[in-house]
């Protein structure tokens, strides 16, 4: 599994480092291909199958990731408007239709935020890959290596609070060094880096309590020791729109914090 895991990395990894530095319509193209199989795998993950609701709302996760390149607002409105459509398009039995609320609201506000984000420039985004790409590392670590307290055992059985304590060091680690290289104060930078590492890990916790409320594993098997792509986003997701409230309170990305 972990030799899985580590080979996937090193796949994907790559592919979303050289979107984020290409810009422009590569990390458009990645973001609204990441929008579509996290609406497959929702829906299938929430109604049992892959319906017209769930093609639905795959359209508007795609559309509203290549409107938010230009028309950002458009495409928040857009997913406004599918949150009170899609639940009515399927067919649902025994399952709740504002399941498809949430998943709409779930998917299209991060994709569109990280597209917004790259507007702004590549060291905002890549802050902000590093920071949860450090946390998911470091409370991978320290987790295994020092164990404890469960975090939530009810909800995922194997997040310590080690976990979170090791993905706030190593998050802050990189904010820091991410704010030398950047000419932003590092320990600011660092302190802010924590704070989010915490926001992924609430993140990762909310997924594993979807996946655990309708008793799944893994939200699909489409990436190899990882699981589904709302798996190995689940941090992003719950990051991308903090990171962009803040840099609209601040005026712009990154660059323009100094």
């Amino acid at each position: 599994m972990l030799r899985q895991r580590i080979l996937s990395a090193l796949v994907l990894a790559p592919c979303a480092i050289a979107a984020v530095w290409i810009g422009s319509w590569a990390f458009v193209a990645l973001a609204a291909l990441a929008g579509g199989l996290m609406a497959w795998e929702w829906t299938r993950l929430c109604s049992g199958h892959f319906g017209s609701d769930g093609k639905l709302l795959a359209l508007v996760s795609v559309v509203a990731v290549i409107l938010g390149h230009a028309m950002p607002m458009a495409g928040m409105a857009l997913i406004a408007v599918a949150a009170l459509t899609v639940p009515w398009v399927g067919r649902w039995s025994d399952r709740s239709p504002l399941w498809m609320v949430a998943g709409t609201f779930y998917i299209g506000v991060p994709a569109l935020s990280l597209v917004w984000l790259r507007g702004l420039g590549s060291d905002t985004v890549f802050w902000l890959l590093l920071v949860v790409w450090a946390t998911d590392i470091g409370a991978y670590a320290a987790g295994r290596t020092i164990g404890g307290p469960k975090l939530m055992p009810s909800v995922s059985p194997k997040k310590t609070w080690a976990g979170l304590l090791g993905g706030m060091g190593s998050a802050a680690a990189v904010g820091a060094i991410v704010g030398f290289v950047d000419g932003f104060s590092p320990a600011v930078l660092a302190a802010l880096s924590a704070l989010l590492a915490v926001v992924a890990q609430a993140g990762d916790l909310a997924e594993s309590w979807v996946k655990r409320h309708f008793g799944v594993k893994d939200s699909s098997a489409i990436i190899p020791g990882h699981g589904g792509v709302l798996d190995r986003l689940d941090g992003l997701l719950a990051a991308s729109p903090v990171v962009a409230m803040l840099c609209l309170a601040l005026g712009g990305g990154l660059s323009q914090w100094r």
